[in-house]
C-alpha cells in the first residue's frame, strides 16, 4: 500500500481520529481492537496505563470489564506485559516461535531440570502464582537446585511465556497467575513470522494513522481526515499518541519526557505528568494524583504550552475523579 504524505495539520487530525481520541470510541473491547494493544505498567499515581488509556477515549467505564474480557470472556489476552485482542493470537504465536533469544536459550539449557519442574508443577497443580510454584519444593530439592529462588522463578516463567509454553491466565491482587499455555490459548491457525510481521506493522500504522519516516509524515492509505471537536482529556505517558517522542515533537512541537527517575530538584515539571489534549492539539500538561486513602484527586501542577490560552479543566478533572472513585 502506498503511503500518503500529509501536512502537519492533517497529520494531527488523522492521528487523533485514528487513536479514537476524537470522542468516537464506543466500548472497551472495540477500543482495544482499534488501538491494537494496551501496555501494562504498575505505576499508578493516577491509574495504571492499561486502565487510563481507555479512559482518555471512553470517559467513565467499568474497570472490571477489562478483567472480564481477559479472564472470563477471553476476548483479550495478556502476553509480555501487553494486552491484545484474542484474534491477534496467531500473530503473537508467530513471534513466540522466534523466542527465546540467545540468552534465553542458554538459560533454558543450563536449567533444563528446573524447566521440567515448573512445567510439571503447572500441569499437576496449576493455575498457580509464581510463589506457589517456588515454595512447593522439598528441602532436599531446594538444596540440590540453588537457583530455585524468586528471581530465577520469575525469569523461568517469563522465558517460558515468551515462547508460548506457559501463559498468564489471571491475576490475584495484581499478581500474575500462571498455567500451561495449551490449557489457556484457543486453537489458532499457523502464520509465518514474515506474514505476521507484515500484518503487525500494518495494524500499528493503521492504529497510529500517521508515521514519521525520514522527516516525512506518512498517513496510512485507509486513514480518514476530518474535523476534530474540542474535547479535553488527559493522556497516559504510555498513550500511543505520545509514545513516540520524536513523532510527538514533529506533530505538535511538544517536548515530553517522564521525569519520575529525575531527582526532584532537577525536574522541569513533575513526577508523573500527563499531556493535556484539546481537540487535535497538545496544549499543556498536568500532574494529578489520586489519594487512595482519602479518595480524593489532587493536582500538583499545571503547565501550559507557550502561546496557548489556558482552558477550563474542571470537567475532565471531575470526570477523572468520579471514575477513579468508582473502583
Amino acid at each position: 500500500m502506498k503511503p500518503i504524505e500529509v501536512s502537519v495539520a492533517e497529520a494531527r487530525r488523522i492521528a487523533v481520529r485514528s487513536q479514537l481520541l476524537d470522542g468516537s470510541a464506543a466500548g472497551l473491547l472495540e477500543t482495544v481492537r482499534r488501538l491494537g494493544f494496551l501496555q501494562i505498567d504498575p505505576i499508578s499515581s493516577v491509574a495504571p496505563p492499561q486502565y487510563l488509556v481507555p479512559w482518555s477515549r471512553l470517559g467513565f467505564y467499568d474497570r472490571a470489564e477489562l478483567d472480564r474480557l481477559l479472564w472470563e470472556e477471553r476476548k483479550l489476552v495478556e502476553w509480555r506485559a501487553f494486552i491484545y485482542p484474542i484474534e491477534d493470537l496467531p500473530l503473537l504465536q508467530a513471534h513466540m516461535r522466534l523466542l527465546p533469544t540467545t540468552n534465553g536459550k542458554a538459560f533454558l539449557k543450563e536449567n533444563a531440570s528446573f524447566k521440567r519442574y515448573v512445567l510439571r508443577e503447572l500441569e499437576q497443580r496449576g493455575p498457580l502464582l509464581s510463589r506457589e510454584i517456588a515454595t512447593h519444593t522439598s528441602r532436599k530439592d531446594a538444596d540440590r537446585h540453588e537457583w530455585w529462588g524468586a528471581r530465577q522463578m520469575g525469569l523461568m516463567l517469563e522465558v517460558l511465556a515468551g515462547q508460548g509454553q506457559v501463559a498468564v491466565v489471571g491475576r490475584r491482587q495484581g499478581q500474575r497467575v500462571w498455567d500451561l499455555a495449551e490449557r489457556w490459548y484457543p486453537p489458532t491457525e499457523t502464520i509465518s513470522w514474515k506474514d505476521a510481521e507484515a500484518q503487525i506493522a500494518d495494524k500499528r500504522w493503521r492504529s497510529l494513522g500517521v508515521k514519521l519516516e525520514r522527516g516525512r509524515l506518512l498517513a496510512h492509505p485507509d486513514a480518514v481526515d476530518g474535523p476534530v471537536r474540542n474535547r479535553v482529556t488527559f493522556l497516559s505517558p504510555f498513550d500511543r499518541l505520545v509514545h513516540d517522542r520524536a513523532r510527538t515533537e514533529a506533530l505538535w512541537d511538544f517536548y515530553y519526557r517522564l521525569e519520575m527517575y529525575v531527582p526532584k530538584a532537577k525536574r522541569v515539571h513533575g513526577y508523573y505528568v500527563l499531556p493535556i489534549l484539546r481537540g487535535d492539539r497538545l496544549v499543556g500538561r498536568i500532574e494529578p494524583v489520586w489519594n487512595r486513602r482519602t479518595r480524593e484527586l489532587a493536582v500538583n501542577g499545571t503547565w501550559w504550552e507557550d502561546g496557548v490560552e489556558p482552558v477550563s479543566l474542571t470537567r475532565p478533572l471531575r470526570e477523572l475523579s468520579r471514575w477513579l472513585a468508582s473502583t
